[in-house]
Order: structure tokens, then C-alpha cells, then sequence
């Protein structure tokens, strides 16, 4: 079937039920009845004749509904382009731009580069805290327009630019070093003391220890979940366990002693990339170029 075939109601109401979770909530967005939701997105299964949707809460699009979920989004934008071009906006409301960044870069330099488009624009961003393992993954699902992401390979539809080095130090308060780390080699202390873990997609301090030891050990079993930028920072100037923090939250900590970085011969760099749609959306070229000077300052260049 030809995505012209597609009435966009339907798939618009696809879209709001994806974006607000449930079908009442998606109603009230629509000004519609939950009931003519539920038959708009029956009508549109029927007529792709594929399952579009997994009825959860909230409510999620199969990989099938992923596809129509991306269309979707798409055509709502480049419709609101259309009117804006024509001086026809139908209310004078912000276009939402929906970006996905990590959280890390979201606590340290991401906020800085929204605020550096200009802010005239009439935008509203709609920002998804996700691993920068998984928020390409928010892309392909069409849940989002933009994504600051580690993955270098563009998502189908879509563009990708270096940002740069996201620099993270390994890091522990003084006493913790002395008690765990001091008695023997780095190597062979590190995979048995106690760590901080952001979530269970955070392979970070993993990757650390298996670089120390060649591939032969992961970081402890002895892990702490800690899953906010700032709490985790936190956790381990608590003294809960060492842990990885970006450059720009670790440098003070280690310059007023109160943690140490013990390993400062071996950062772990994670290398950050911007994908976006390849639509012609004036708004997100403008974001897109707020993010890459701002991530120009605050990145390392690779080498």
C-alpha cells in the first residue's frame, strides 16, 4: 500500500496516541471521543493490514507502527511548514521539536546549546533522557526528530555529525582509593571494588575494567543503580563506589580534593553524533547548528 493511500487522520491519530500514551489522552489532544480513536486506529490496521499498536500503558508501536509513527510525525511537520510559508498557522502555537539526548550530556553542555537558538523562534523542545546507546533507537521508532547519540551509522532517513569526544574520568573519593584500590594493581583491585552503574544499558564502567584487564573481568557485581547524571555524581562522592563522571562534573570535585582521579593516564572517550531527520525543517537546521557549536566547545576533537 502507497503512504498516499494513508488518510492522515488516522495515522495523525496514531501519532497522538504514541505521543500521549493512552487512547483517552490522545482524545482529549484530538477533541475527539476515545471511541473514534479506537476505531481510527482499527480502520488503520485494517487498512495496512498489519498490528500497529501494542495496547500497554503506555500504549507502543509495533515495528510496523514504528514506520507509520515516523510518517507520521513527519507529514505533521512539514504541514506546519507549509503553513507557516503561507502565513496560514492555524494558531500561532510553537512547532515541538522531540530530540533525544543522554543524560550526561543533558546535566553538562547539552541545555546551554538550546539556549543558544535564537529565541524568537516560536519552538518547544520536547527532550527524551535515553543511554546515547539507545536514543538512535527513539529516531528509527519515529518518537523523536533528533538525537544525540554514539551511533556514527545514520538511521534510514536521516543525517549524522560528529559532535566530538565525551571525555569521563574515573573517579573516587581518597579514602575509597585507600581502602579498595591501594593494596595491589589498578587491574587487580578495580574489578572488585564496589562501583556506580547509571542503569542496566550503562556498560561504561565495564568497558573501563575490561580495557584495564585486557577483556579478562567487568567491574564488580558489587554495583550501585543510580539512574540521574547528578545522583550518580553524587553516589560516588558519597563514597558508594568509584564511577566514570564527565569531564566537566569530575574537574572540580578533583581540583578540591574531595575525589580523586585515580587512573588520570586512561579517560575513557565516548565519541557523540548528531542525527536528525533530512527533512527541510528551518527550526531544526537552527538546532542543529546551536548543538555543534556548543558541543565544539565543550567536547574534545578526536584525535
Amino acid at each position: 500500500m502507497a503512504m498516499t493511500d494513508l488518510p492522515f487522520e488516522q495515522v495523525r491519530t496514531l501519532l497522538a496516541v504514541v505521543d500521549e500514551g493512552t487512547f483517552d489522552a490522545a482524545a482529549k489532544v484530538l477533541h475527539v471521543t476515545p471511541s473514534a480513536v479506537s476505531q481510527r486506529i482499527k480502520a488503520l490496521e485494517q487498512s495496512t493490514g498489519r498490528v500497529l499498536l501494542m495496547r500497554t500503558k503506555p500504549a507502543r508501536p509495533t515495528e510496523s507502527g514504528q514506520t507509520v509513527v515516523r510518517y507520521a510525525r513527519q507529514l505533521a511537520t512539514l504541514e506546519r511548514e507549509v503553513r507557516a510559508g503561507l502565513g496560514a498557522a492555524e494558531d500561532g502555537s510553537p512547532a515541538r521539536l522531540p530530540i533525544a539526548v543522554n543524560a550526561d550530556s543533558l546535566a553538562t553542555w547539552f541545555l546551554p546549546a538550546l539556549t543558544r537558538v535564537p529565541q524568537h523562534l516560536p519552538v518547544c523542545f520536547e527532550l527524551h533522557c535515553e543511554d546515547e546507546s539507545y536514543t538512535a533507537t527513539l529516531l528509527r521508532e519515529g518518537r523523536v526528530m533528533a538525537a544525540v547519540t554514539s551511533s556514527a551509522e545514520p538511521v534510514a532517513g536521516c543525517t549524522a555529525r560528529p559532535l566530538g569526544l565525551a571525555r569521563y574520568l574515573p573517579s573516587a573519593r581518597p579514602e575509597f582509593v585507600e581502602r579498595h584500590l591501594s593494596a595491589g594493581p589498578l587491574e587487580e583491585r578495580l574489578p572488585d571494588a564496589p562501583v556506580i552503574v547509571f542503569d542496566r544499558r550503562d556498560e561504561l564502567q565495564d568497558t573501563f575494567v575490561r580495557e584495564l584487564t585486557g577483556g579478562a573481568r567487568g567491574a564488580s557485581d558489587v554495583r550501585h543503580y543510580v539512574p540521574t547524571s547528578e545522583g550518580f555524581c553524587d553516589a560516588v562522592a558519597a563514597g558508594l563506589g568509584w564511577g566514570l563522571l564527565p569531564e566537566q562534573q569530575a574537574l572540580p570535585y578533583h581540583r578540591s580534593g574531595a575525589l580523586v582521579g585515580f587512573a588520570p593516564e586512561r579517560p575513557l572517550d565516548v565519541p557523540l553524533h548528531w542525527q536528525q531527520w533530512k527533512l527541510d525543517v528551518p527550526a531544526l537546521a537552527l538546532v542543529a547548528d546551536s548543538v555543534a557549536a556548543a558541543a565544539a566547545q565543550a567536547l574534545h576533537a578526536p584525535e
